[in-house]
């Protein structure tokens, strides 16, 4: 479903993505774990198109940057982008038609229920808190259904509700067959929440096991990321 192909990405003489490659089935929900500077969110944006890249990234065998890919293809970005200008329901409309999606009033009311948003629906994107700014960015996220979707450290200033709602939606996306991809360094919060786990480390990608494959090791989530990326930083200092 998602195709990742040697991917490089370089700002300046910084190599910030080092031949990434790896492959998401459909269906599965892959977490991408690293430290700081891993190189987690520049992978996120060269598969969204946003940067410009060497390699290729194809999204159910569409380049990704092509309007077949982008119509299947969503993304919740980690820091909310919001229009000071709008009003959250009208933030909600104007993806429904950007998307030219049908039918969709029902959805919105669904997801401003689910994230505690349907009494803020008359307030600006810059009335809200940042937490209410973070549900509205899951909102937006959300509101297309897309086949595939990108979170990058989703849960990041969510309140313990919004939290509880987002993993039960992740679980329904997982059993309606949707491809998720959800970049974050906060391990404990996605523990029991997926199929894959690509852990990053200066740009490269060194490890990527299945759920199945790590617990025939005996270890947890936790024990494989420092196992890792400490053992990584260990054999450079020695």
């Amino acid at each position: 479903m998602l195709d990742v192909n040697h991917v490089i990405k370089k700002y300046g003489k910084n190599l910030a993505c080092n031949d990434v490659t790896f492959h998401l089935n459909p269906g599965d929900t892959t977490i991408l774990l690293g430290p700081n500077g891993a190189g987690k969110s520049t992978i996120m944006k060269s598969i969204m198109g946003f940067l410009k890249y060497q390699g290729a990234i194809t999204v159910d065998g569409n380049v990704n940057k092509s309007v077949e890919a982008k119509k299947i293809l969503g993304f919740v970005p980690e820091m909310p982008a919001l229009y000071p200008n709008l009003t959250v329901s009208e933030h909600l409309e104007f993806i429904a038609r950007a998307y030219k999606l049908t039918d969709y009033k029902g959805r919105i009311e669904e997801l401003l229920t689910r994230f505690e948003l349907d009494d803020k629906r008359k307030k600006f994107g810059d009335e809200l808190s940042k937490g209410m700014q973070q549900k509205l960015n899951l909102c937006i996220g959300l509101l297309p259904n897309p086949k595939v979707l990108l979170l990058d450290e989703p849960m990041i200033g969510l309140d313990p509700h919004a939290i509880k709602e987002l993993k039960k939606y992740i679980e329904q996306m997982r059993s309606e067959g949707k491809t998720l991809l959800i970049s974050t360094h906060i391990i404990d919060s996605v523990d029991m929440l997926w199929d894959r786990t690509i852990i990053m480390q200066n740009g490269m990608v060194k490890a990527n096991v299945t759920k199945s494959e790590l617990e025939g090791t005996g270890q947890n989530l936790e024990d494989l990321f420092f196992d890792v990326t400490e053992g990584i930083n260990k054999e450079e200092e020695a």
